[in-house]
């Protein structure tokens, strides 16, 4: 089961990026598109480019489900708190917890990546 899955009770969509562009408010009339764009903080960018609530804990966890390294860790969760990326729970080893903070970090939005909450098993 992937990360998406597992956290967000979701399939991956077909259009998900981790790093997608933000999308144009729909019913914002033309005048107003550009700034409409602009104003999606980038921690609440979705998978899509739409705003999400949760969007950037669902990209690093797509990004998660992308590495080979990390598709199998099940014993991690992934949340947001604003802009910082906090991962809750255990891991394998020192080495990837490493790999974790270092992709999380690679994900726009992120600021920072908490881990004072997760343990080597």
């Amino acid at each position: 089961m992937g990360w998406l899955q597992r956290l967000f009770g979701m399939e991956k969509p077909q259009n998900a990026e981790v790093n997608p562009a933000p999308q144009a408010i729909q019913e914002a009339p033309s005048s107003e598109v550009a700034n409409a764009t602009q104003s999606i903080p980038p921690e609440r960018i979705g998978l899509s480019g739409e705003y999400d609530q949760s969007g950037l804990a669902k990209r690093v966890a797509l990004a998660f489900d992308q590495d080979p390294q990390l598709d199998d860790v099940n014993t991690l969760w992934v949340a947001q708190t604003g802009s910082t990326v906090v991962l809750k729970g255990k891991v394998p080893s020192q080495e990837i917890l490493n790999k974790m903070v270092s992709v999380a970090s690679s994900v726009n939005g992120a600021t920072n990546v908490d881990t004072d909450q997760a343990t080597i098993e």
